[in-house]
């Protein structure tokens, strides 16, 4: 029998590269639920093709458009929600797994959701971590649902641990490319364009990832994702820039030895890892050639030219609400850039601003949690339009 699948974020490139994977594994899955934010157009394609029981749209204003009204019309079979409470509501829908997949801190309500309706949780929402780590262990602890990390690194790390005892583990060690602007001079980063920060060089991503991993806001917050993740305290874990992106994370034992999983740069495995696990699967995304590869290199991270990362352990010792603010702050400041209201070297003076003016809150509720996140878009953007006036 079939397994059911949801998936928040559908029309992302997470949510491309899931039903990548499903079109491969076929008749094992059956696709229950889908749900984007605005994409009609792609969403309607996907309706089509996997046909699936529901259908939600985030956005209030797309879900009120003619476009909306009209795919809802041509799909009867489809029971089609509306507004982000709704994506809340198709979170909650029991399902066999559920690939969260919303970018930012979007993510964090329907996740949650689905912690008490889903057998497993693929989590490709790393913000919902970053945001709420504590709430989120709390709630897997009591109920009996699988969490199962999709992000590259941490699918990787989750592979090398399997057996491992924490007291066997030295550190883990996330790799980052350094982004696409890596061989800009740090005195030239004030003048790149979103255009040229887009132009990662070795993964497809969404915009807004893409300027993290520019910046490496990215890496900071899945620093903050694994903290929680694997129990493990911000001491043993280790960020490198390894260009080639093909080591996706080590593991050192105390041993000594260090554990590396290599694979080609396609979202497509650790995905595929995530439906499947604990079984290993034979399938057609490529394979890696490490004669063809050549060399692979690793160096430390300049924190000069990366200051998000220092920002982003800060931010994960601090606790408490701390790194909703920092989460809230970058997504604001990551998309005047991207709208060409600040430079590039502004995202993180903004983060940086923004966390020196709210006041934390220890052993946060959800509520504290968003609170923060809102106080804080509300002080980026006053920093923001400051910076713009000069």
């Amino acid at each position: 029998m079939s397994k059911t699948i949801s998936i928040l974020g559908s029309t992302g490139s997470i949510g491309e590269t899931t039903l990548r994977v499903l079109r491969f594994l076929k008749d094992e899955y059956r696709v229950y639920g889908l749900a984007c934010r605005g994409n009609i157009e792609l969403l309607e394609r996907q309706i089509r093709e996997f046909r699936p029981a529901v259908a939600a749209v985030g956005s209030a204003e797309a879900a009120a458009s003619e476009e909306y009204k009209s795919l809802k019309r041509r799909y009867p079979e489809t029971a089609f929600l509306g507004g982000e409470e709704e994506v809340v509501e198709l979170a909650g829908r029991s399902v066999d797994v559920l690939v969260s997949a919303i970018v930012g801190a979007a993510g964090l309500r329907p996740t949650l959701a689905s912690l008490t309706a889903a057998k497993r949780v693929a989590l490709a929402n790393k913000e919902t971590l970053v945001m709420a780590g504590d709430i989120v262990k709390g709630e897997l602890a009591a109920g009996g649902t699988e969490l199962v990390p999709v992000d590259s690194e941490h699918s990787a790390v989750f592979a090398l641990t399997q057996g491992l005892e924490h007291t066997e583990i030295e550190r883990i060690i996330l790799t980052a490319s350094g982004g696409s602007l890596r061989a800009v001079a740090i005195d030239r980063l004030a003048d790149v364009t979103p255009e040229q920060a887009l132009a990662h060089p070795t993964w497809d991503m969404g915009h807004k990832i893409t300027i993290d991993s520019a910046t490496l806001m990215n890496k900071g917050l899945e620093v903050i994702e694994a903290h929680h993740l694997f129990d493990l305290p911000y001491d043993v874990i280790d960020v490198l820039i390894h260009p080639e992106s093909i080591v996706h994370a080590m593991v050192e034992t105390i041993d000594g030895t260090v554990y590396a999983d290599m694979g080609v740069t396609d979202m497509a495995f650790p995905v595929l890892n995530a439906l499947t696990f604990p079984e290993k699967r034979k399938n057609p995304f490529g394979r890696l050639r490490l004669e063809d590869v050549g060399r692979l290199t690793f160096a430390p991270c300049d924190r000069n030219r990366y200051p998000a990362l220092d920002l982003c352990y800060e931010a994960g010792r601090r606790g408490g609400t701390q790194p909703a603010v920092l989460n809230a702050s970058n997504e604001a400041a990551v998309a005047a850039f991207l709208e060409g209201r600040i430079p590039f070297t502004d995202i993180v003076r903004v983060v940086e601003e923004t966390m020196e003016k709210i006041k934390v809150v220890d052993d946060p509720s959800l509520d504290d949690i968003f609170d923060s996140d809102r106080e804080a878009r509300v002080r980026a953007g006053a920093i923001i339009q400051k910076r713009r006036n000069g």
